[in-house]
């Protein structure tokens, strides 16, 4: 199944994500990973990791990257490319509507 591009999809309040960390949630079939960074920015990318399909979600971030929590292969919040080798990971638009995460694929 395939994400229809340009529909948004509402997740909820973003305080079921705590600063710092991300979380996992299917969006129309795909698994998106969004953070919510200490500073308060979001930022969404798939949240199946291209070398071996580990939770990115689960994995430790900073101001710019998210580690898997697998193998350590590091990818940019922004861009969803890899600094370390892997094929990139998809990167979803995302917004804050009021304190509701809305990505749009």
């Amino acid at each position: 199944m395939s994400v229809e591009v340009g529909v948004e999809h509402r997740l909820g309040p973003v305080d079921q994500i705590p600063y710092g960390e991300g979380r996992a949630f299917d969006v129309a079939g795909e698994q998106v990973a969004v953070f919510r960074l200490r500073n308060g920015e979001v930022h969404a990318l798939s949240a199946v990791c291209t070398h071996r399909g580990g939770p990115i979600a689960d994995g430790q971030t900073d101001s710019r990257l998210v580690l898997c929590p697998l193998h350590l292969n590091a990818f940019e919040l922004a861009t969803g490319c890899s600094t370390t080798g892997a094929e990139p990971l998809r990167r979803y638009d995302v917004r804050l509507d009021g304190d509701e995460v809305v990505v749009t694929p």
